[in-house]
């Protein structure tokens, strides 16, 4: 009773406040706040945000249909300095009686203080003015509709707009336009004076944006212009400027048609006092000369050494250190072809990423050996960076497992160090903890701890015994990178050493598109302390101890309390259960729950070994950090074990007492794994954005395996999965979640989310998570946890909430509540809004958005 009396008091109080915010409180008499723009296009009231961007007042913002930053505004003293002196003026000696007890000094502080002045500076600033209905705005609105209209072919346009009053201080604005009919173009002819420009204007005449019988779109003579500008400059014009290409729209004597003159002048320029008109011409490469060490900043540069190298040439002011092919592969400037500006992007493109020089400076000047002067020399001057960098950076996290870490990363570059631009980057990171949830016998504060160190050497090609050209173009900028790493690890009490190899190509087949390729991706995990199983993995010894008590027949397995001895009792239990020592047979419930048991102990605490080979392809349409309307699609294909497994037949290795193939006396893993991730964002306006994402991955084991190893198994909840569940504490399917560290081989994550700003920097965010993991084609038996048909999918968890988020410009940072709203391991009639509340909601921190 006291909790729902609370509750009510609760929304009273909230009703109060809101009512007492008075949206017209700022509103001068005689004046009123737009409340609302209507707008009507040939009788029908449209909402297209387009359109409504024209109008030059807007009314003020709201967040869920409340007026929030206009009533925080309202309650913002706008004089507060008048206000604070008002209270000594009103009350005579009460300023003396104050500077008795503090100085007059503080006094007049006190004025300015947080409580007095800023808080009033907050409210105004996060908060909003009251948008007042200006008649000249809307004039002006009624403007740009006309002009909006005109530019997508309504010539004929006529816009009124009208003033209605909803309250004394309320009003809203009406616009009412009518388009008549649009106009489209006729007959399309182009005027040039130049013979060169002309032959390349009728080869690009047949992908023309403006076409006849097209409606008139200001908009498609701009990107005509600009299409038309790119091809010319791609293909010799050097000199070509924009401002030369003039439509001239005719209309006379036409209804509702326009014919069009593509008119391209002559190149003008400033010659001293005069100006010089001439033909555009086409411009030819005659020579590429390459400055290897350039210095920027003095005008001496004294060439010492040069090298001539398949028609380049290459320049340095000392003796020049670098293999002339791995320079003049960066370069797509040719000698002998024509000026094209995509050339110039292209070579600063792929020396940017050669990540040993500065951003170049590629320059054009006439060749004045040419007497016709149609010949360009292009001159690339390159500034290397410094042979050696070193970086170092530290971080304080905390995560859902980790209450608290502190890491150390140290990193060093050495660039061009085999003399072929190359790069070695040698890494190392140190990272201690604290987890109150882990196994910690001996009760030390930092019982989280990790320390390894890496090795990257990027070569910037395709690293192969026979050309790629081909196949994957040096315009593709490929590279390739061998890495090898090492890690010990102490977290959640297994311990472990993890040994990496990777061989991969990487290349951008377009502009937003990447490839990779790893021919080989190898990984070898060596549990140190598995005999700490059961202290790690507490839900799991607790269920075998249930059992133990009841079937267990050795007395050396347990203690005096008799609980099974970790390790050897719960061992020993195990091997007696399954060996049918004991009263329990293969038909029985207890006996499966034994072997589940045992079979997810060797999973997790075994060694293992990964040869794999996979492909990635990501595509995206996103332009930038701050664009949100675009789609990402990403797609992997992995392979593991296969490679060996041949080679063990073809040589005749023997398998071992369990049917498998041994390498270095360990069982490695063969298993074909394949994901799929999409994220579509769609903005709908005044930062508004709808985000969408995703996901299928499975992975199923065959040959040498009849599992997935832990570390290419998937895990459901946490930050960036589904929000109310902590990480690996879902699923598999509709079980109950009892174990420590869920996993399977097969995962289904759909997420959407309503993004909103809220006030200034800080936005909020609506959400909703579905999604579940599952065990198929495996080792694992039990229905709850199979994938076993399409009806699988009523298993999928879905979970609900709302998000607090402040952007810092460089990152965000994020709060997400998640509930469980459909949970499927609940029992039947109890899987709905169950643990809906606070109480049992999740609260995740992230940087970032989750996708």
């Amino acid at each position: 009773m006291k909790k729902i009396s609370t509750k009510i008091s609760l929304f009273i109080l909230i009703g109060i406040i809101i009512s007492a915010c008075n949206a017209e409180k700022r509103v001068p008499d005689g004046k009123q706040l737009l409340a609302s723009n209507q707008i009507i296009v040939n009788g029908k009231k449209i909402n297209t945000e387009d359109v409504h961007e024209q109008l030059y007042q807007k009314p003020n913002g709201t967040f869920l249909g409340y007026r929030l930053r206009l009533n925080l505004y309202n309650l913002a003293n706008l004089n507060p300095d008048s206000t604070y002196q008002a209270k000594f003026t009103n009350h005579p000696g009460k300023y003396e009686r104050k500077s008795k007890w503090l100085s007059a000094k503080q006094v007049d502080r006190l004025g300015k203080s947080f409580w007095y002045h800023g808080i009033h500076d907050f409210l105004k600033k996060t908060g909003e003015p009251p948008v007042i209905i200006d008649t000249i705005k809307t004039q002006k609105s009624v403007s740009r509709l006309k002009y909006y209209y005109f530019n997508n072919g309504y010539f004929d346009v006529k816009v009124n707009s009208q003033h209605d009053t909803v309250k004394p201080k309320r009003g809203k604005i009406k616009y009412e336009i009518t388009t008549n009919n649009a106009y489209t173009l006729d007959t399309i002819k182009a005027i040039i004076s130049s013979h060169q420009l002309d032959s390349l204007y009728k080869n690009a005449k047949e992908t023309s944006i403006i076409k006849s019988g097209n409606q008139f779109k200001t908009i498609d003579f701009s990107d005509e212009k600009n299409r038309l500008s790119n091809y010319f400059r791609n293909h010799g014009a050097y000199y070509f400027q924009p401002t030369s290409i003039v439509f001239d729209i005719d209309t006379i004597g036409k209804k509702h048609k326009a014919n069009v003159n593509i008119n391209i002048g002559n190149y003008s320029y400033q010659d001293k006092d005069s100006t010089i008109v001439e033909p555009y011409k086409l411009y030819k490469i005659s020579s590429v000369d390459i400055y290897t060490d350039y210095a920027p900043n003095t005008n001496k540069q004294n060439i010492t050494d040069s090298i001539s190298y398949q028609n380049f040439n290459l320049y340095g002011r000392e003796k020049i250190k670098y293999k002339p092919r791995a320079i003049t592969n960066a370069v797509f400037i040719s000698k002998g072809s024509l000026f094209a500006d995509y050339k110039t992007v292209l070579t600063s493109r792929y020396f940017s990423n050669l990540k040993i020089f500065n951003a170049p400076s590629i320059q054009y000047e006439i060749d004045k050996k040419d007497s016709l002067h149609n010949s360009l020399i292009a001159k690339i001057y390159l500034t290397p960076r410094k042979k050696y960098s070193f970086q170092a950076s530290s971080d304080f996290t905390h995560s859902n497992i980790q209450d608290i870490g502190i890491s150390f990363s140290p990193s060093l570059t050495i660039r061009n160090i085999f003399n072929g631009a190359e790069t070695l980057e040698i890494s190392a990171r140190a990272n201690v903890g604290s987890s109150k949830d882990l196994a910690n016998p001996n009760n030390q504060f930092f019982n989280v701890s990790e320390y390894g160190v890496d090795l990257k050497l990027n070569f910037p090609r395709i690293f192969l015994p026979f050309s790629t050209e081909k196949i994957i173009p040096k315009s593709m900028i490929p590279s390739t990178q061998i890495g090898i790493g090492y890690a010990t690890q102490k977290n959640i009490g297994l311990d472990k050493e993890n040994f990496t190899g990777a061989f991969t190509y990487n290349w951008n087949p377009k502009q937003n598109n990447t490839a990779r390729f790893d021919l080989l991706n190898i990984q070898f995990v060596h549990n140190l302390n598995p005999q700490n199983y059961f202290n790690v993995y507490s839900s799991s010894y607790r269920a075998l101890n249930a059992l133990g008590k009841i079937y267990n027949i050795n007395p050396d397995y347990v203690d005096t309390d008799n609980n099974l001895i970790i390790d050897q009792g719960a061992a020993g239990f195990i091997v007696d259960a399954l060996t049918q020592q004991t009263s329990l047979t293969p038909q029985s419930k207890e006996y499966k729950e034994i072997l589940s048991i045992a079979e997810r102990r060797v999973r997790l605490s075994e060694n293992n070994f990964i040869l794999a080979s996979n492909f990635t392809f990501t595509k995206t349409t996103k332009k930038d950090l701050k664009d949100n309307n675009f789609y990402q699609f990403k797609a992997k294909i992995e392979t593991a074990g296969s490679l060996l497994s041949l080679l063990s037949k073809t040589i005749g290795l023997d398998k071992n007492s369990n049917g498998n193939y041994d390498i270095f006396k360990l069982e490695y893993s063969e298993y074909a794994k394949t994901e799929f991730d999409y994220i579509k964002h769609w903005d709908l306006s005044r930062q508004n954005v709808l985000a969408l994402r995703t996901f299928f991955g499975i992975a199923v084991p065959f040959g040498n395996s009849d599992y997935i190893p832990f570390s290419r198994s998937y895990f459901a909840g946490g930050s960036n999965d589904n929000r109310a569940w902590q990480p690996y504490s879902l699923g598999p399917g509709k079980t109950e979640s009892i174990l420590d560290f869920n996993e399977a081989n097969m995962k289904i994550a759909l997420s959407a989310e309503y993004r909103f700003k809220i006030l200034g920097d800080l936005k909020g965010a609506l959400f909703a998570d579905a999604g579940n993991i599952w065990n198929v084609f495996d080792n694992v038996t039990d229905k709850k946890a199979t994938f076993n048909n399409l009806s699988s999918l009523k298993d999928l968890a879905l979970g609900s909430g709302f998000g607090l988020r402040y952007d810092l410009s460089f990152f965000v940072v994020r709060f997400d509540f998640g509930f469980k709203t459909f949970n499927p391991a609940e029992e039947s009639g109890k899987k709905w809004f169950r643990d809906y509340n606070f109480g049992h909601s999740v609260l995740n921190f992230g940087i970032n958005y989750p996708f």
